[in-house]
C-alpha cells in the first residue's frame, strides 16, 4: 500500500471516530440535527420506494394484458376534459357478430377475443358456497392474448369454445374456497345460477395489481355458453373486443384497419362520428406514469425541506467541532499537515454523519416494508435503487453542509490557532 493510500485510509478512520465522538459528547445536538437528514431520506426513498415498485406492478399487468392489443369498447377510457357521456351513451356494444367480422377481415391481427365480465355471482359446490365471484365469459382465442398460466387441468378446446359446452376454468381462491384441500377440482361440477359446469382448469395464483386484472376470484367460462344463458342486449352488460397485434406489426396499423372494418360494418357516413372506441393500454399507463411522476417531484420537495433543516444542523455540529478543535487543527499544521488534510478530515466527518442519518432512514423504510409485506396484500421491496439514492443523497448533504466549516479550517494560521482560547 502506498503512502498517499496510507494516509487516506488514517484519515478516514480518524473521521469516523470523531464523528462517533461527536455523537457521543453532543447526544442531544446531533441527535436533532440527524432527525432532519432521517426524515428527509426517509421522506424521499419512502415515496420512491412505493412509485418504483407500483411502477413495476403496472408494467407487469400492462403486460399480462398486452401493450399491443386494441380494446374494442362503447366508451374511450380517456376523453379529454370535457366527457360527453349522452353521446357514448348511445353507442351499441360490441357483439359476436363484430367478432367475426374483425376475425374474418384483418390481415395485422394475430389473435381477436371477445370478453364479458358477469359480477357478484353465487357458486355452489356441495355444501360449500362462495359469493361475490366474477364469471367471465370469452371466446377461444383469450388465452393468446392473455397469458393465462394453470395449476392444473387445461385451457378450453376450440369444440368446448364453439358449441358453448358447459365448462369452468376457476381462480385460485375460487378454488381454495370452494373445494376443501383433500378435493381435486378437476372433473368436478358446480353450480353457476343454477347451471352445472364442469371444472376443467385451475388458474395459478395471480395476486391483485394495479389495472384489477386479476383471475383469482373469477371463472372463466365460453363465450357462447353465456349466449345461451343471458340477455346480451341488456344495457347493464358491456362486452368488448380484444384484438391483439402480430409480431412486427405497428399497433397504429392495427387500429386504423379495425376502424375501417367497423365504420363499414355499421354503416357509417364518412363525416359521421366513431359509434365506438379503440383503447389502449398506453392511454392508462402513461396517465398513471404522469401520476407517478408528480408523486415523485411532491416526496423530493416534503424530504427536501427536511434534508435542508438537517444540512444546516450538520454545518452547526461542524461550525461547533471546528472552534472546539482549533488548538489541534493550530498544532497539526504547525507539525505540517496540508490544508487539504484538514479540508478532508472535516469534510469526510460531515459526510459520515449525514450518512447515519441517511442510513437511519432507510432503516425506517425497510420497517415499513416488513411491515406492508407482512400486513397488508400490497408488498413493498426496497429497490437497490432506492438505497443507492439514499446513499447519494446523504453524501450531497454532507458535503454541502461541511464544505465552509471544513474550508474555514483548513485556511487557519497555526499560530493563531494555537493560542486560542
Amino acid at each position: 500500500m502506498s503512502g498517499s493510500q496510507m494516509v487516506a485510509l488514517k484519515l478516514f478512520k480518524e473521521s469516523i471516530l470523531q464523528a462517533i465522538s461527536e455523537l457521543r459528547v453532543n447526544k442531544l445536538r446531533t441527535i436533532l440535527s440527524l432527525s432532519g437528514i432521517s426524515i428527509g431520506i426517509f421522506c424521499i426513498i419512502a415515496v420512491l420506494t412505493v412509485v418504483n415498485n407500483l411502477e413495476i406492478l403496472v408494467k407487469e399487468s400492462v403486460q399480462k394484458l398486452g401493450d399491443n392489443v386494441i380494446y374494442v369498447q362503447k366508451w374511450p377510457w380517456y376523453a379529454g376534459d370535457e366527457y360527453p357521456w349522452w353521446k357514448y351513451w348511445k353507442r351499441p356494444v360490441p357483439d359476436h357478430h363484430e367478432l367475426k367480422v374483425l376475425k374474418d377481415n384483418l390481415k395485422t391481427a394475430s389473435a381477436t377475443a371477445i370478453f364479458l365480465s358477469l359480477p357478484d355471482q353465487l357458486l355452489k359446490f356441495k355444501n360449500h358456497s362462495v359469493e361475490n365471484v366474477s364469471v367471465i365469459a370469452v371466446s377461444h382465442e383469450y388465452d393468446k392474448i392473455y397469458n393465462l398460466e394453470f395449476e392444473e387441468g387445461r385451457y378450453f378446446s376450440f369444440k368446448e369454445a364453439h358449441t358453448g359446452l358447459n365448462s369452468v376454468i376457476i381462480g385460485h381462491e375460487v378454488a381454495e374456497n370452494l373445494f376443501p384441500q383433500y378435493i381435486d377440482p378437476i372433473g368436478r361440477t358446480i353450480l353457476v345460477k343454477g347451471d352445472r359446469l364442469r371444472v376443467i382448469g385451475v388458474v395459478k395464483k395471480e395476486g391483485e395489481n394495479t389495472l384489477l386484472t386479476s383471475h383469482d376470484n373469477a371463472i372463466i367460462v365460453p363465450y357462447n355458453y353465456v349466449r345461451k344463458v343471458v340477455d346480451l342486449k341488456s344495457n347493464r352488460l358491456e362486452p368488448f373486443i380484444m384484438v391483439e397485434a402480430k409480431p412486427g406489426i405497428d399497433i397504429l396499423e392495427l387500429k386504423y384497419e379495425i376502424k375501417g372494418i367497423l365504420r363499414n360494418f355499421r354503416k357509417l357516413k364518412p363525416k359521421e362520428d366513431d359509434s365506438f372506441a379503440l383503447n389502449q393500454i398506453s392511454l392508462i399507463s402513461n396517465q398513471v406514469e404522469g401520476l407517478f411522476g408528480a408523486i415523485n417531484l411532491a416526496g423530493w420537495v416534503i424530504g427536501g425541506f427536511a434534508l435542508l433543516v438537517g444540512g444546516f444542523g450538520i454545518a452547526n455540529i461542524m461550525f461547533v467541532s471546528v472552534k472546539e478543535r482549533t488548538n489541534i487543527i493550530g498544532i497539526k499544521k504547525a507539525l505540517g499537515s496540508k490544508n487539504w488534510f484538514v479540508l478532508m478530515e472535516f469534510l469526510v466527518e460531515a459526510v459520515i454523519l449525514c450518512l447515519i442519518g441517511g442510513l437511519l432512514g432507510l432503516a425506517l423504510v425497510y420497517v415499513g416494508t416488513v411491515i406492508s409485506s407482512t400486513f397488508f396484500d400490497f408488498g413493498v421491496k426496497l429497490l437497490f435503487n432506492g438505497i443507492l439514492t439514499g446513499v447519494l443523497t446523504s453524501v450531497v448533504i454532507g458535503v454541502i453542509a461541511g464544505f465552509i466549516p471544513a474550508l474555514s479550517a483548513s485556511k487557519m494560521d497555526p499560530v493563531v490557532a494555537m493560542r486560542f482560547r
